[in-house]
């Protein structure tokens, strides 16, 4: 259960005095500005001048002071007539210049050549309230796309390895919201202590039992959740799409504290998908995340429980919580498998241009990995019958001889979760940034348990993830 007492919204204006039109170069006063990735400033390109851009303002608070639900201007719900065509005046020339916000922020003016930039948030969702620099070259995301995909050429699929090239990667800027919580946990339920273990019966009875103690276990603590980060494109959360967008997830987490103000020049010869959903969106899958992520928290205090937690109540109040709208940055290759149904998948390979944190999912040729993984599982199968037979007395018959016989089908697993990395995600519940305090404990013995047969307790779900 997740419990909030937000009664109203307090909204941040992230973009107060911002006017559309030039940018222009504190030096030398040129409106060619951009990205340099190499240092994550931005340089004139007529003067060659570097500076950097305003940090983000109005919602860099403490969050374990923070109460009440409050909103960057940018993550403001999306008005659904909202303008995607937006006209901006030339301050140079007086000209009218056109810009398609589904297409680009920013435009050069026909007559005069100087750069317009949209600076202002519009209630279309593109743009957000900060925007997280691109520090890694193409070069060097190339690099590790290459290497990430050379690891998996055996079994790729033969048009895939023909058609790859690096060269069509992507710089993108995918839209984010970033959430910061505070709040306040309380967990109970039961968790068991090992105390002896040992075998009981003889020759084929043999067993091995436990003997354990049981509590009832009560753990309460604050927790500030500090930058949960979810993508705020419906495109990319749909997870049964025919397009491998776990893959994007799996390569947080960005240094979300590193966000600059909202300047159209990052995204210059960049591209960018704008944001379509809102908080009401996305609020069931961060309450989840959330949840996940406080248990996992209580883990830290339960270290003396060896055989397990089994939480009957698990209760998150939040006392305060922000959300920010934000441009992430990734560079990207995608690739469309074409299959004969008609229906292809789109596979992505995907580099945080922050960290260069690589995933993927490569198309394999599934007649070749089948083909290989019979071979395997025909000797696997010879090589069981022979340990049947005790030719390996040495040897713990039963497990190997197991392994041994599904051994085709263990490989077609390893090398198919290798190539396409369906599982692959970003493990919010351990790397999102955190901080514990005030922990309360309240442990209480039941009784002892004596000769079970399982070596974990039964039940026991503090390690689980729900999403």
């Amino acid at each position: 259960m997740i419990s909030s007492d937000t009664p109203e919204i307090k909204v941040v204006q992230t973009n107060a005095g911002a006017t559309d039109g030039q940018n222009k170069c504190p030096k030398c006063g040129a409106t060619d500005i951009a990205l340099n990735m190499g240092s994550s400033v931005l340089r004139c390109n007529f003067c060659r001048f570097e500076f950097e851009a305003e940090q983000a303002v109005g919602l860099d608070t403490d969050l374990s002071k923070l109460e009440g639900t409050v909103v960057g201007s940018g993550a403001m719900n999306i008005t659904a007539d909202a303008e995607d065509i937006v006209t901006l005046k030339c301050s140079s020339c007086g000209a009218e210049v056109v810009i398609d916000t589904n297409e680009a922020v920013g435009a050069r003016c026909h007559w005069c050549r100087n750069t317009l930039s949209l600076a202002k948030q519009i209630p279309n969702g593109s743009i957000p309230d900060m925007v997280l620099p691109f520090s890694v070259k193409k070069t060097d995301a190339q690099s590790e796309i290459n290497n990430f995909v050379k690891k998996r050429q055996f079994f790729a699929l033969p048009a895939f390895k023909a058609e790859f090239c690096t060269e069509n990667i992507m710089g993108v800027y995918l839209p984010y919201m970033v959430v910061g919580k505070n709040t306040r946990a309380s967990f109970s339920g039961q968790g068991e202590r090992l105390v002896r273990r040992y075998t009981v019966g003889t020759g084929k009875s043999q067993r091995t039992v436990y003997d354990a103690d049981l509590y009832n276990v009560e753990r309460q603590f604050d927790l500030v959740i500090d930058g949960l980060t979810i993508i705020s494109s419906s495109d990319k959360l749909n997870r049964s799409s025919d397009r491998t967008n776990n893959i994007i997830n799996a390569i947080k987490p960005f240094d979300h504290e590193n966000c600059v103000k909202w300047d159209a020049n990052y995204l210059r010869g960049l591209s960018s998908e704008k944001r379509d959903t809102n908080i009401e969106d996305l609020r069931r899958d961060v309450d989840v995340k959330a949840k996940d992520i406080a248990r996992h928290c209580a883990n830290e205090t339960i270290g003396e429980y060896d055989r397990g937690v089994k939480w009957a109540h698990e209760n998150l109040d939040v006392k305060g919580q922000q959300w920010k709208a934000s441009y992430l940055p990734i560079w990207l290759y995608s690739y469309q498998q074409k299959k004969n149904s008609g229906n292809g998948l789109l596979h992505y390979v995907a580099v945080n241009a922050r960290n260069k944190k690589t995933m993927g999912s490569v198309p394999i040729n599934h007649l070749k990995l089948f083909l290989f993984s019979l071979i395997v599982q025909i000797i696997g199968t010879v090589a069981g019958i022979f340990m049947a037979f005790d030719l390996f007395a040495a040897v713990d018959e039963g497990i190997v001889a197991l392994a041994l016989l599904s051994s085709g089908f263990l490989y077609y697993y390893f090398i198919y979760t290798k190539y396409r990395n369906k599982k692959a995600r970003f493990r919010h519940e351990k790397d999102t940034k955190t901080t514990v305090s005030g922990v309360v404990k309240n442990d209480r013995l039941v009784k002892r348990l004596t000769r079970l047969s399982n070596a974990k307790m039964s039940g026991a779900n503090n390690l689980d993830v729900n999403y």
